[in-house]
């Protein structure tokens, strides 16, 4: 019986090469000359260091132009909080990766309410569309793009 999985993943490589573009081009910067700015990359987590709230925002903007052009969806960005100390301030850009079950629940949910003759099964953080008939799994693709959800979908695992 065909079918795929829909999951939510960004390509690690691509966001590693994004920050260490970030990085040269804050380095060369007029606007960032004497200030010690960086953005560190610890797993899944981007830290940026600066002087001041308003170089963040720059070295936010920076960076996500530097994920959009290396095909890194801003879906997977949440961005937290920004902590200022006497003449630092820093914040914390967790890239998320996965469904969670309740968004997998609800993708379950919307895919059942539309009446495909298809089984859905959640699978750990990806969900497993099956159905008997190609056509009915392009339609649960179309439907699901179609459809406004806070996170980036991923379409893979084609199985005839």
């Amino acid at each position: 019986m065909p079918s795929f999985d829909v999951s939510c993943e960004y390509d690690k490589h691509e966001v590693s090469n994004a920050v260490d573009q970030a990085n040269r081009e804050v380095a060369t910067r007029f606007d960032f000359k004497g200030i010690n700015a960086s953005f560190t990359l610890e797993k899944d987590t981007i830290k940026l260091k600066a002087q001041a709230e308003f170089q963040l925002d720059q070295m936010r903007d920076i960076l996500e132009n530097k994920l959009v052009k290396r095909n890194v969806d801003l879906g997977h960005i949440d961005v937290g909080d920004v902590t200022e100390q006497y003449k630092s301030a820093e914040q914390t850009i967790t890239m998320q990766q996965g469904i969670s079950s309740e968004q997998a629940k609800k993708i379950v949910k919307l895919i059942k309410g539309q009446k495909i003759k298809v089984q859905v099964a959640i699978q750990g953080d990806e969900v497993r569309v099956t159905g008997k008939k190609r056509d009915e799994l392009q339609s649960v693709i179309a439907f699901l793009k179609g459809e406004e959800l806070e996170l980036p979908l991923q379409f893979g695992n084609f199985r005839d």
